[in-house]
């Protein structure tokens, strides 16, 4: 799923084979998809030293582990990439769902089907995947229809690069799920979109700048561009499309091969803290499963109806699971639809 907030990709110090160090923590997590000031607190608090690298989608991350990358402690895959990277032997056993502190995890977060009682992994930050859009290019839209129909009327779309959470538009427009693996539901989903290009300009995840500009008149995109509504609301707006949408969590979890095990249960449970979960989402402007820290979350955000939507709304929004072979299924729609692009 892919969840760079800004779309821009940020390196800190990080050597994929760094030595085990005393004192010493090696995160991997998606583009600034966590607050400085976190990490900050937490070398404060401990001592202990913290080096940053970052992806842009789960795929980039397993391929690196998978080739051989060892000097990473934690890394934030989404929840289906959780059951994967589990089945592959890749992640260490935390225990961290006995911590004292863990009841204040809702438990309608701890979703992985390969940990139900949280012993590997953290559920740490959740948000949806809706439009982000320019007011004055795009008028007053309300769901993917109104999105698609800009595209019809002359005007620029963009659509993430990511074939779940597109092809997944076509299934929810469709009123299948978003993880079907019947082969005419996802072949049905995928036409949806090819039939609806005209004015798709590309499939990217750096699309906020040309919305911003109004070069493009709405972009598939994720909650955090609240982050950018919040600095120019006369000219951004974003919204979970009335037709249905998909949402996102992303866990913490401590590789097998971590080179500093203890300072990485260390963290998970640092992480607990309500008032360190909150300071992340000040910066981040997604959601936190830790029930206490919305209680800490400024007014202007736990309000925000995009951010925090009605339990209501959050029951219709699907996720992904793990597909296991039938992945192929989408891979091959996907192709197709990079094709008639």
């Amino acid at each position: 799923m892919k969840r760079t907030m800004t779309g821009i990709l940020t390196s800190v110090a990080l050597v994929p084979s760094l030595a085990a160090a005393e004192g010493q923590l090696n995160l991997y997590n998606w583009g600034d998809y966590i607050n400085p000031a976190v990490l900050e607190r937490f070398t404060a608090e401990t001592g202990i030293s913290v080096t940053l690298d970052t992806y842009g989608s789960n795929e980039e991350m397993l391929a690196k582990i998978q080739a051989g990358a060892t000097g990473y402690d934690i890394v934030f895959p989404s929840v289906h990439m959780h059951d994967v990277m589990f089945q592959l032997g890749l992640l260490a056993k935390t225990d961290i769902g006995r911590h004292p502190d863990f009841g204040n995890i809702d438990p309608q977060f701890v979703r992985a089907q390969t940990d139900p009682d949280a012993e590997y992994c953290l559920p740490y930050a959740w948000g949806n995947v809706g439009i982000a859009y320019n007011k004055q290019q795009a008028g007053d839209i309300k769901g993917w229809a109104d999105f698609f129909a800009l595209g019809d009327a002359g005007k620029q779309i963009i659509l993430l690069d990511d074939l779940r959470e597109t092809i997944g538009i076509g299934h929810i427009m469709n009123g299948t799920s978003v993880n079907s693996t019947d082969e005419a539901d996802v072949e049905a989903a995928a036409q949806y979109i090819v039939d609806r290009m005209q004015g798709v300009s590309a499939f990217s995840y750096d699309s906020i700048p040309l919305v911003q500009s109004g070069d493009v008149a709405a972009a598939h995109w994720y909650v955090g561009a609240n982050i950018f509504v919040q600095d120019a609301p006369d000219t951004l707006g974003y919204l979970i499309p009335e037709e249905g949408a998909t949402m996102y969590q992303e866990n913490m979890c401590v590789l097998d091969t971590a080179p500093n095990k203890d300072n990485a249960i260390r963290f998970l449970e640092f992480y607990l803290q309500p008032e360190i979960a909150a300071l992340n989402v000040e910066q981040q402007l997604n959601g936190t499963p830790n029930m206490p820290a919305i209680d800490l979350i400024p007014d202007e955000i736990k309000n925000n109806p995009t951010i925090y939507p009605p339990q209501d709304v959050i029951d219709t929004l699907q996720i992904f699971v793990d597909l296991g072979r039938d992945l192929q299924l989408y891979n091959r729609e996907w192709t197709r639809i990079r094709t008639a692009q």
